[in-house]
């Protein structure tokens, strides 16, 4: 992933407080952040077959 440019907000002793990018590299963050969660809330599901998972979005019109 490319970062694109970043600024920090330092405190009086020069301490990085908060970090300034731009909105695209915000955004993309919080979509890999959502991604992760539902990764883990799907965690314990039973996994299926690449055949079956076929199978199923074609019985449901998702797939010709």
């Amino acid at each position: 992933m490319a970062v694109g440019k970043v600024e920090y907000i330092v405190g009086e002793m020069g301490e990085k407080k908060a970090v300034i990018l731009p909105i695209e590299e915000y955004e993309r963050l919080l979509e890999d952040l959502r991604d992760l969660k539902i990764i883990a809330e799907r965690k314990e599901e039973p996994e299926i077959s690449f055949v079956e998972l076929k199978k199923r979005l074609k019985k449901d019109g998702l797939l010709d």
